[in-house]
């Protein structure tokens, strides 16, 4: 009976070493991860005006036409 207890815990001993190496894992992954910085701006207006096709985009897709 003793040595099916030992062999339990054990089990249990190895998947709680599995389980913290895992957690561990991801929160160093976590905290590595890069975060996106918050612009905060006061008036709530754009500050770009979006996509504009400037003459160096016109170019590049005259080049890539079949």
């Amino acid at each position: 009976m003793s040595e099916s207890m030992g062999r339990l815990s054990r089990r249990h001993f190895l998947l709680s070493v599995g389980v913290g190496g895992a957690a561990t894992a991801g929160a160093i992954a976590m905290k590595n991860s890069p975060t996106v910085p918050q612009v905060a701006t006061g008036s709530g207006k754009r500050t770009s005006r979006g996509y504009q096709a400037s003459e160096h985009v016109r170019r590049y897709y005259r080049t890539t036409k079949v």
